[in-house]
């Protein structure tokens, strides 16, 4: 088989890392679209990217897959810098978006950002969208998140698959952790995602991949395994927010970290429901600890740093 991903004509892909989604840009005679913004912090950088790879076109239409802070954090400053753009969202949380509610819409609970955007239309699971010259097909994937959406292209079977699906695994549950089952989802977006049986897949996060097989394998294995041990799914998705936050401010003083895990309402909303017999302060010592033992952060004296 062979290994090396075949993009669209048109289509480019700024792999971004795991603070800022990947960001998919695709170019045709008359029209051009991006997929997903990034996060707010490095909404300069994508803007700046767009702009170097369009070299002096416009921006036309701004798709998310879903409203993540991490998708969706680059929208208003792209908005501002081309001021003729459309953006369409997934229609699930539009309402929220209408009149900003930043706690429906999980920045609040969750201690992030994300500038205020506007929209002008949605992106209905079941219909076609002209992307870069090429009609792509919008369905529905969720799990990681409720609302949101995945794009397949037929003719070169592309998918974007957002953050159902990654080269190693998926995005957090996100629903189940305030208790809403969500993980019969996540194995039906799976199903979905083998039934259109993509050649390529560009991911939310990581890179392109091909081994569109051995990915699905490798997430049915590992949603086996959050399904038998809720709990370790929620102690993951604990860590991913404490080291989302470091990669987000670089470094931070150990009061500052401490007040910000009491002050994020996804923090005791999960231990309430998995960890109700440990306190907060223990439990988040303790992801830290893992996290510096890992190397993907770093504890000295009354400072902890991003690695």
């Amino acid at each position: 088989m062979n290994s090396t991903p075949r993009l669209p004509v048109g289509l480019k892909v700024f792999e971004r890392g795991w603070l800022s989604a990947n960001n998919i840009l695709l170019m045709g005679p008359d029209d051009s679209a991006l997929v997903d913004s990034g996060y707010c912090t490095h909404a300069a950088q994508t803007v700046a990217l767009v702009d170097a790879a369009l070299d002096g076109r416009k921006l036309d239409l701004l798709l998310n897959t879903h409203l993540h802070s991490d998708h969706c954090g680059g929208n208003a400053a792209l908005q501002h810098h081309f001021p003729d753009l459309q953006t369409r969202i997934p229609p699930g949380e539009a309402s929220s978006v209408a009149r900003w509610d930043d706690e429906a819409l999980s920045y609040q609970p969750t201690g992030q950002q994300c500038p205020r955007f506007n929209f002008q239309g949605l992106l209905e699971p079941g219909s076609t969208a002209r992307l870069g010259g090429s009609m792509w097909e919008v369905h529905s994937a969720p799990g990681h998140d409720p609302n949101s959406i995945i794009l397949f292209e037929p003719d070169s079977r592309t998918l974007l698959s957002a953050d159902a699906l990654w080269e190693k695994g998926f995005g957090v549950v996100f629903p189940e952790l305030v208790g809403e089952p969500s993980f019969d989802n996540v194995a039906a977006t799976l199903d979905l995602i083998e039934r259109l049986s993509p050649l390529t897949v560009i991911p939310g996060h990581g890179r392109v991949f091909v081994g569109v097989t051995e990915a699905l394998e490798f997430a049915r294995q590992r949603l086996m395994r959050q399904v038998a041990d809720p709990s370790k799914h929620a102690h993951h998705a604990l860590k991913v927010l404490i080291k989302f936050k470091l990669m987000e401010v670089h470094s931070i003083s150990r009061p500052q970290w401490k007040r910000w895990i009491s002050e994020t309402p996804y923090f005791e909303l999960v231990r309430k429901r998995f960890f109700d017999h440990e306190a907060l302060d223990e439990i988040s010592e303790d992801l830290l600890a893992e996290l510096v033992f890992s190397g993907a952060a770093a504890a000295a004296g009354d400072q902890i740093e991003n690695r």
